[in-house]
């Protein structure tokens, strides 16, 4: 799979997500941009299958139903790593079920 971390989800998420190609919105040359115009990005790009985020607000900028990735929010006390590192099991079993178009919620482990 070809995931995209949001830039507000910690680099370290990366080391749990092995055996899948990997980037982060600021290695992909979109840092700083926001919602609506970031998902247009990513949809033209063609390059990602999952987008991984835990801004709650941002599908609501975009009709999700007709984007070519999947949107990944995950639902954290914070974005600190250690309340984010939880879901990497969680992805990792989610990601061959995720679909186009789609907003999935991942609800903290912990």
């Amino acid at each position: 799979m070809r995931i995209l971390l949001d830039e507000c989800l910690p680099k370290g998420l990366v080391a749990q997500l092995r055996g899948h190609i990997v980037t982060t919105v600021p290695q992909a040359g979109w840092a700083s941009i926001k919602n609506g115009r970031l998902l247009r990005l990513i949809s033209d790009s063609g390059k990602f299958d999952v987008f991984l985020t835990v801004d709650k607000n941002l599908h609501s900028h975009h009709r999700s139903g007709t984007l070519p990735f999947a949107i990944v929010l995950l639902r954290a006390r914070s974005n600190r790593l250690e309340h984010i590192l939880p879901f990497g099991p969680e992805i990792l079993h989610g990601l061959s079920g995720f679909m186009p178009g789609k907003v999935y919620t991942l609800q903290s482990p912990v």
